[in-house]
């Protein structure tokens, strides 16, 4: 395999999982939208948390994954991702994180795979596709 073919299925791949990550995770930021933000606040205070910290929800469910799909600012994107995943780790799971669910697999597994695919897509960049490919290498 020549190494232009490599490096296009390593962008084609990043590509995907761009979309996968951003497109599955916006639709949770629009639930949040449609019934409110409310319980995150509470879970905040709950904890002794800033309320304002809910802002982040927005930011890493609505606003971060629709960079990601376009390629725009992927590695800052990606860490938001992560960020609000990790809380939503520690926040909504807590303690059953790694618990088996009714259905086999572990209570916190969607919370981690946007985790650990925003940390991916934190070191690896946007990839060739994507809307804007600046020349600084941290904001690809």
């Amino acid at each position: 395999m020549t190494a232009y073919i490599k490096q296009l299925n390593n962008d084609l791949g990043i590509l995907l999982i761009r979309i996968a990550t951003g497109g599955l995770l916006v639709f949770h930021g629009i639930a949040k939208f449609q019934h409110g933000h409310d319980f995150v606040r509470e879970m905040l205070a709950e904890r002794g948390l800033p309320k304002f910290l809910w802002l982040g929800v927005p930011l890493g469910e609505c606003i971060a994954p629709l960079f990601l799909i376009l390629g725009v600012f992927t590695r800052l994107s990606g860490m938001m991702v992560a960020l609000v995943m990790l809380f939503a780790l520690i926040l909504a799971h807590g303690g059953s994180t790694f618990n088996i669910g009714e259905t086999g697999g572990l209570e916190g597994e969607l919370a981690m795979l946007f985790m650990l695919s925003g940390i991916a897509l934190f070191f690896t960049g946007g990839g060739s596709y994507a809307l804007l490919r600046p020349k600084n290498d941290w904001l690809k």
